[in-house]
């Protein structure tokens, strides 16, 4: 699993956890809708460190609260590096 998948499925975890759906998060992190969409339906593969702070912020929880998971201990590199 990449680490946008990864964080993709924690991000899914959280809206469940919260019961909450994208445009609420949206609406609670003034993160644009636009951006968490295009993440999440894989249009995109990259989402910079500070969207996924206001993200956490949306969620009421930290970076490190998300990134504590097993799902990111067995993550592999993504594959378009060049």
């Amino acid at each position: 699993m990449t680490l946008s998948d990864a964080i993709r499925k924690r991000i899914k975890f959280y809206l469940n956890t919260k019961n909450m759906n994208v445009w609420k998060l949206c609406k609670l992190s003034g993160v644009p809708c636009s951006t968490i969409s295009t993440f999440m339906s894989k249009k995109t593969e990259l989402i910079k460190l500070d969207t996924l702070l206001h993200i956490c912020e949306g969620f009421n929880i930290t970076l490190g609260e998300f990134f504590t998971d097993t799902i990111f201990d067995t993550v592999e590199q993504e594959n378009n590096r060049d």
